[in-house]
């Protein structure tokens, strides 16, 4: 096997690996909310964003494209492929480190940030497309903001509407309805974020001369699909215990809020081929509804401490991923 066959190997290999650890880290963005108003149980929540992520994996490829060619065209980059490696090594440990202290930071700012960090250290910083850099941060940083603002709308009204509404019969309804917000999260959740380790495999195989378009592959399709499924199966319980109980305290219907309001920003995003951060926009959305519901009811300081991780994932990553670059350059280039 030539080198180069081999450095792809292991790029599909890593992509795949930062894939299903997305799928468990991210399970908790999907499921959070009906687990924690019990309106499933931790088990069927699972089964059912596994089998939703994996259906929504294989319904869209605009978001794969985006990643693959907005950040850098890897047809001008002569270590195009090492790049990808050190790219997906810094994003899969930043997942770990953050899932392992259960917080809900972004998969999305990991891989885009080492991805950028990667190929300024191999390149320079005029081989990144900033201006497609600019356009894919923009979707990342008002995405929250946005789903912030529809989830304090859907709530408020949602108050109003139900405000003479018997609490009981209320919390039974909702419970039944947040079945298909929680599935309808799940499969936008799998529109998006699968997308992104297609989008990364796709830029490597460009970079390795193996193709010479943004077209994703029905393989690379399919592994990415089945590797979030198989991720999400596994669950993520201490980031499901953030984001479903340290936010706010959520009922039924402030989990049917919550859902319905995300799921329609990250499907509105994949749909104009932005790449967004699933666990911003959840985290937001479930903000906004606490906020409608009374502004004290939001643990605040849990909400920083997130806020927080979010502003660093970037720079960091992107400092990680330049150093293992380096790394890989010395053993390989």
């Amino acid at each position: 096997m030539s080198e180069i066959n081999l450095i792809l190997v292991i790029v599909v290999a890593l992509a795949l690996s930062f894939d299903f650890i997305n799928g468990f880290h991210d399970t908790a963005n999907s499921i959070a909310t009906s687990v924690s108003t019990k309106a499933l149980t931790p088990r069927a929540a699972i089964v059912l964003a596994a089998c939703m992520n994996l259906l929504g994996a294989l319904s869209f490829t605009g978001v794969a494209k985006t990643i693959g060619g907005q950040i850098a065209d890897p047809l001008q980059l002569e270590h195009g492929i090492y790049i990808v490696v050190a790219a997906l090594v810094a994003a899969i440990a930043w997942n770990l480190i953050t899932w392992y202290y259960g917080i809900p930071s972004s998969s999305s700012h990991a891989l885009i940030g080492s991805l950028t960090g990667a190929v300024i250290a191999s390149a320079g910083h005029n081989a990144v497309n900033f201006g497609g850099f600019i356009t894919v941060l923009s979707a990342l940083l008002f995405s929250p903001l946005i789903a912030f603002t529809v989830g304090y709308i859907i709530m408020s009204l949602i108050r109003f509407i139900f405000k003479n509404g018997h609490h009981a019969k209320l919390n039974r309804r909702f419970r039944l309805l947040q079945v298909l917000t929680a599935a309808f999260q799940s499969f936008s959740h799998g529109t998006n974020d699968a997308q992104k380790t297609m989008g990364i495999i796709t830029f490597a195989l460009v970079a390795g001369g193996f193709q010479t378009t943004l077209d994703v592959p029905f393989w690379v399709k399919l592994v990415c699909a089945v590797a979030m499924a198989l991720g999400t199966s596994v669950g993520g319980w201490k980031i499901i215990k953030t984001v479903g109980s340290r936010i706010i305290k959520l009922e039924p219907a402030n989990g049917f809020a919550a859902d319905l309001s995300s799921a329609m920003i990250i499907i509105l995003a994949t749909l104009i081929k932005m790449p967004v951060s699933t666990t911003h926009v959840i985290s937001s959305s479930i903000m906004g509804v606490g906020s409608a519901k009374h502004f004290n009811s939001v643990r605040w300081d849990t909400a920083e401490r997130m806020v927080i991780t979010w502003v660093i994932t970037l720079p960091v990553t992107a400092l990680l991923a330049g150093l293992v670059y380096r790394a890989v350059a010395v053993v390989f280039l």
